[in-house]
């Protein structure tokens, strides 16, 4: 049985470990943390449960991709609790609360209502979404489909420019990418084809999931051990040994080393890079990847409210301060935070208060970067001070979109890039990775393998970000093992 070793356990790790596992493998993850899912992850304060990462999915109902996808992992039971159909996302722009419902034809509806002389382009809008999405699909994961679908004309057009083609109204280009932060989308850089994955997947259904995203982790986690695969914590990956053809084994700083027929990394590839030390890794190749961008870094506010103070909201609040949705990464220090996302966490199935809820706005590493290198809880009281005069500052935007928001509070807590550096290992603290940027083409892409023949890739960072970002992903990276044909027909032969 050949020996796998995978390089972090959140959704990458634990879905690549479940297919190999199933299919003959003999897995072993390595987790630096002492809780396993990357931006799975949850966290307990004063009994009350947070997410990190993980907020909501979407295309999670029966026929649906994703659905396919929960069926397949051991995950059709994820207690699911659907955001409000006639609007799961909400814009809040110049004064106006515009509603996002599910479902194409509901959608142009709604659009039209507020933009009636838009409505023939928004039927065009959609056709290219449907087009862009049904060339896309979980079934089209060959190497030839993939090569194409990297080539065609929406990856290589910026969402402005797509968006400037088809609207005339500026109000209406706006909402149609208010939920920007997403994906950390940037104007002029990030290919309209993105935008139509998201805008797909999230428009079909939505839902977060009942008692927090933790549970998939941990569903993963039982299937995988389950199968005779192992998890283990507390062990940081610090060395990928190689001879002079292939990877040998991976070293921890427990001093442990575990010989590997195949390893394969699901984290930063500037992380996996620092643990590689030989000639089958070109200096440019090195170069190339430490130049490719990093999507924005986020500052979080997590709130605990009063009990039954606050009625559950079951969609997710996008606000702007100015005219635009675009931009909010690029602020001066005054005009701080330029736009925030406002969700609330369903602790529990048909709640109707809320018990927690979170605030993201975006925030550059370098407003940080003085304390870098420096370990959690232990950053200083000038680390402190900024924290709180921060979340203050981001509470205080968001009373004015709800008012008496702020006396709700019972306590918060908050996080800064730095959090998501240590806890994720991610490049500056982003969000999602490495960036899409329409003008870097292949020099901008983290490949699936590598020049050292039996070490992989996987995770958020070499295809995309998400539920089904990461797991498109995973299913590419385990066709290297296991053929393609094999996997999609396990997932199809659920569905018969």
């Amino acid at each position: 049985m050949s020996k796998v070793i995978i390089i972090g356990s959140g959704l990458g790790g634990l879905t690549c470990g479940y297919i190999l596992q199933k299919n003959g493998f003999d897995v072993t993850i390595l987790e630096q943390g002492i809780q396993i899912g990357g931006c799975l992850q949850c966290f307990v304060r004063r009994g009350v449960k947070f997410e990190t990462g993980m907020h909501f999915i979407g295309s999670a109902m029966p026929g649906q991709t994703m659905h396919r996808m929960l069926r397949y992992f051991g995950l059709e039971n994820l207690p699911l609790s659907p955001l409000d159909t006639d609007g799961y996302n909400t814009i809040a722009l110049q004064g106006q609360n515009f509603r996002i419902p599910n479902g194409k034809e509901a959608f142009v509806e709604r659009m039209g209502s507020y933009f009636p002389h838009q409505i023939d382009p928004l039927h065009r809008y959609i056709e290219i979404i449907e087009q862009i999405s049904q060339a896309s699909t979980i079934d089209s994961l060959t190497s030839a489909t993939r090569d194409l679908a990297a080539n065609t004309t929406y990856q290589l057009r910026a969402i402005n420019e797509v968006l400037d083609a088809i609207f005339t109204d500026e109000m209406l280009k706006n909402v149609l990418v208010g939920d920007l932060p997403l994906y950390a989308a940037e104007k002029d850089k990030t290919p309209f084809s993105l935008h139509a994955f998201i805008m797909d997947f999230y428009n079909q259904s939505s839902f977060r999931i009942a008692g927090g995203s933790d549970a998939i982790a941990q569903s993963l986690a039982r299937s995988i051990e389950k199968m005779g695969g192992q998890i283990l914590t507390k062990k940081k990956a610090i060395k990928v040994h190689c001879d002079d053809t292939k990877a040998t084994a991976v070293e921890t700083d427990t001093q442990e080393l575990f010989s590997a027929d195949y390893v394969i990394s699901t984290v930063h590839p500037n992380r996996l890079l620092e643990m590689l030390d030989t000639k089958l890794i070109r200096p440019a190749f090195r170069t190339r990847i430490h130049q490719i961008p990093q999507t924005a870094a986020v500052f979080a506010v997590y709130v605990h409210f009063k009990e039954n103070t606050v009625p559950y909201m079951n969609t997710n609040y996008y606000a702007y301060s100015g005219n635009t949705v675009w931009n909010g990464e690029h602020y001066a220090p005054q005009e701080w935070p330029k736009s925030f996302l406002y969700m609330h966490m369903c602790h529990k199935a048909n709640a109707q208060w809320a018990q927690s809820g979170v605030v993201l706005a975006y925030m550059n590493m370098e407003e940080v970067a003085q304390w870098k290198g420096t370990g959690i809880g232990r950053r200083g009281a000038d680390y402190e001070a900024f924290k709180k005069q921060r979340a203050e500052r981001l509470l205080a935007e968001v009373e004015k979109h709800q008012p008496g928001f702020i006396q709700s509070i019972e306590h918060y807590y908050t996080s800064t890039p730095l959090t998501y550096l240590d806890y994720t290992g991610t490049e500056d603290g982003s969000m999602y990775g490495v960036a899409k940027d329409i003008h870097l083409g292949p020099s901008g892409r983290v490949p699936y393998v590598t020049r050292i023949p039996n070490l992989y890739l996987a995770g958020q960072n070499v295809n995309s970000h998400g539920m089904l970002g990461v797991i498109v992903g995973t299913i590419v990276t385990c066709s290297e093992l296991v053929p393609a044909n094999k996997i999609l027909k396990q997932i199809d032969d659920l569905e018969a």
